[in-house]
Formats: structure tokens, C-alpha cells, sequence
């Protein structure tokens, strides 16, 4: 984390460098996907299915707390979870690092859920002591969508729970169990660890910040597509951005977030064709973290006009934020990529069809880029909490109205041709490491 690790970026690639190879052949894929299609044809690409993590690790979850099965650190696992009772995982943990563990249920499209439907997820010492709770339902859209809850082990001096090296529990179950329906979510799982500062106590509470909300960008949109999941996030940089959205569908966008850089941003869902009707919570943008925290959603209803939504005012991205009272402000409390997910609600397609439907979203990052905290240790998987090298050239090719004017021109089509180049090197070289004996990657 920070900047103290650019000598890593020059070692061998293990299963970070092939994550980062992956992510970087997505977000070329993505911009030539950009540059390529013209407006309306943008607009209509995309799936309503979540997109998996392609290295991601199969694993099932036990019924059993005995028998749970270790999740790998670092890792994205795979797993399913259905309606009759909780499952069982393990995790290891030292005594020294802030433990992130994240999980992502996604019903099939087209499921039935209730508004009270979702997640519950605890974190438990050897002992059963719960460390953390969260938990994530689809609300009143009851519209079936990825839905994630994030549980954590922090380190705090003077307590006693959770706070020793050993294994733990991580405990998952449906929200609503008697009479939910029988069919089972899928599920994605991640593991991070963010090391301890170097000296105990060098952040104190956060800062004072400006809390009003700025001006709104303002500029054509550029063609944007947003990727499937986590995973497949296509990265934004500021700018307005514009792609289509079916009933039902969910787009994932990362904008990297440097320390003391801050995040706004709003979605905007065009009027229909003259159609009448009404869809509660129809449009939702949320924020989650780079350990896919939620920090902050908002959503309304469509009755056939315009409407927009936005992100609740955040402060910049500060270590000292986890002190702050509040669930969004502390969740603003790492550098590295953060989650811009926006869903349509299936329920749309009953009143006004099956679009697509324009979405426009404006996202504007501010403040002063800083150093980052003195860490004793490195984050696992490495480069999780921090901006990459990588991350500053996606975004600012990504950089849409109201950015800078050249990055504008990049976007709206000059990048095809280095993105094409980017496509064929990273294939070569996911070729060139298989046949030299790399590690093979499991698909879930």
C-alpha cells in the first residue's frame, strides 16, 4: 500500500500479475468497445448475467462449522448457497492486520425475491464470538441483482475479542429462510488483509471537510459500457458517461481513488417514448469500496420520466476515516479502485418494455493526491488498497466530458488502435506463461 511498493511491480507474476493482466485486457476491451460502436449500437450491448472472477476458486461452503473448507488469502472463490441453513468457511487470520471479507450472492435473472431477501454474514472467533456482522437484501424493487455484504477483523488496543492469530468463521445464510424459494444464489467470496500502520497511533481522527455538494458536470456524454461485475468493473476517470440498461441488468464501473481524493456521483435515466407506468426504487446507484464494502446507494422510482439519483456527500479517502462515526464516511478509509454499481430494476420491463433504457452517469473526483500511510507490511492480495500504475492511464483514457480535452478526444476514439495492441500482447502473454509451465487457473 502507499508508495513504498514499485519495486514488487517489477518481480515475476504470480496470481496478482495475472490479475492485473486480466483487468488491464478488460478495461482495453472496454475502451475499444468504446471507441468502435456507434451510439445506439453501445447502448444495446450487455447481459443482464453477473460476470465471475475468471481465476476465481471453487469452494463449498459446509454445513458443518467442523468441516469448513479455508479460504485461500487473497483469493476470489466461487461457491453456491442455498435457502435451507447457514454454510461454513475458514479463514486464518495473524494478529496484526485488519482482515476485509467480502460476499456477493446473485440470484439467476428472473428469480423471485421478496424485498426482505438477501445475505446475512458474520465473522466468528474459534470460540463463536462474532467479530462483525453485515448483511445486504434486494429491498423494495425486489428486483433479483448482485447483492454484497462485507464483514471485517480490525485490531484496537484494549480489546480482547478477535483480536488473536488463528482461524475464524465466516458464517453465511439466506435473510429469509421458511418460506423463501427453493432455487440457489450463486456466490462470490474475496479475502484482504491491509497490514498495521508502522507506528501504532499516527492517525488520529479525520479532518474537516466540505460537505456541500458540487457543481454538477455539465458536457455531451461519452459512450461508455460497464462491465458485469467486481471483476470486470470498466474503469471511469471524471467525466459524463452514457450506456444502455435493461430491466434487470446491473453495470459495474471502478474509478480509482487515490489518498485525499474524493468522489461524487449521479445517475441519470432518460424518459421513455410517451409509455406510462410506475416502477418502485427503479434505478439504484451504489458505492462500494475496494474491499466491496457498500458505502453509500440511493434509488427512485420511475414513472416514465426523467429521473436522477445521487451518491450521499464523501469525504476524501483518508486511513483516519475508520475512526469517523458513520457507516459511509468510514468506509472511505483505503485508496484503490472503488464500485460504481447502477441497476435497473426488472420490474421496468412491465410498464415501459425491455429497452435498452440511457443511463447517464456524471462523476467528478476532486481533491489533492497525497502519500499514503507509513504501513509495517504489504496489503494481501498485493496492490489491493492502493492506485496502481496501471489504474491513472486506464482512467484517464477513460476521461469523458468535462475532463481534460484531450483525454475526451482519446475516449471518443483515438484509443481503439493502442487498445487493440494492448488485446493482442496480453493474449500473447497469457499463452507464453501457459506453455512455460504456469500455474493453471481454475474456472468456476
Amino acid at each position: 500500500m502507499g508508495r513504498g511498493n514499485g519495486a514488487r511491480r517489477g518481480a515475476a507474476p504470480g496470481r496478482a500479475g495475472t490479475r492485473g493482466l486480466v483487468r488491464l485486457v478488460a478495461a482495453g476491451a472496454a475502451l475499444a468497445t468504446t471507441a468502435v460502436l456507434p451510439g445506439g449500437a453501445a447502448l444495446a450491448a450487455g447481459n443482464p448475467g453477473y460476470a465471475f472472477a475468471g481465476d476465481a476458486v471453487p469452494v463449498e461452503g459446509a454445513n458443518d462449522p467442523a468441516d469448513a473448507v479455508a479460504l485461500e488469502p487473497g483469493a476470489v472463490h466461487r461457491s453456491s448457497l442455498s435457502p435451507g441453513g447457514p454454510v461454513h468457511f475458514r479463514v486464518d487470520l495473524d494478529a496484526a492486520s485488519t482482515a476485509y471479507v467480502s460476499v456477493t450472492a446473485v440470484p439467476a435473472p428472473g428469480a423471485e425475491v421478496a424485498a426482505a431477501d438477501g445475505i446475512r454474514v458474520s465473522l466468528q472467533d474459534a470460540a463463536g464470538g462474532s467479530c462483525s456482522s453485515d448483511s445486504a437484501t434486494f429491498g423494495a424493487a425486489r428486483s433479483p441483482r448482485p447483492v454484497t455484504a462485507l464483514v471485517l477483523r480490525e485490531i484496537f488496543s484494549g480489546r480482547t475479542r478477535c483480536q488473536d492469530a488463528g482461524t475464524y468463521r465466516l458464517v453465511v445464510e439466506r435473510s429469509r429462510t421458511p418460506d423463501a424459494p427453493s432455487d440457489a444464489w450463486d456466490l462470490e467470496l474475496t479475502t484482504a488483509t491491509e497490514p498495521p500502520l508502522r507506528k501504532d497511533g499516527a492517525t488520529g481522527r479525520p479532518g474537516a471537510w466540505d460537505s456541500s455538494s458540487p457543481e454538477p458536470l455539465s458536457g455531451e456524454p461519452v459512450n461508455r459500457p460497464g462491465g458485469a461485475g467486481f471483476a470486470e468493473a470498466a474503469p471511469l476517470g471524471q467525466g459524463v458517461w452514457r450506456d444502455g440498461l435493461r430491466p434487470g441488468q446491473t453495470l459495474f464501473y471502478a474509478v480509482p481513488l487515490d489518498w485525499g481524493r474524493r468522489l461524487s456521483a449521479t445517475a441519470e435515466l432518460d424518459a421513455t417514448d410517451g409509455r406510462s407506468g410506475f416502477a418502485t426504487n427503479a434505478l439504484r446507484l451504489a458505492l462500494h469500496d475496494p474491499a466491496r464494502g457498500e458505502a453509500d446507494a440511493a434509488a427512485r422510482s420511475y414513472a416514465g420520466r426523467r429521473i436522477s439519483v445521487a451518491l450521499a456527500a464523501l469525504p476524501p479517502v483518508d486511513h483516519a476515516n475508520r475512526r469517523a462515526g458513520g457507516r459511509t464516511a468510514g468506509t472511505m478509509r483505503v485508496a484503490g479502485r472503488y464500485y460504481l454499481v447502477v441497476h435497473l430494476a426488472a420490474q421496468v420491463a412491465e410498464d415501459f418494455g425491455e429497452g435498452p433504457f440511457t443511463v447517464t452517469l456524471g462523476v467528478r473526483v476532486d481533491g489533492a493526491a497525497r502519500s499514503g500511510p507509513d504501513y509495517a507490511g504489504e496489503p494481501v492480495p498485493p496492490g489491493a488498497f492502493e492506485v496502481s500504475a496501471g489504474d491513472g492511464p486506464a482512467a484517464a483514457g477513460a476521461a469523458g466530458s468535462g475532463g481534460d480535452p484531450v483525454m475526451r478526444a482519446v475516449a471518443a476514439g483515438g484509443f481503439a488502435t493502442g487498445t487493440a495492441l494492448l488485446l493482442v500482447l496480453g493474449v500473447w502473454t497469457v499463452v507464453a506463461r501457459r506453455g512455460g509451465g504456469a500455474r493453471t487457473i481454475r474456472h468456476g
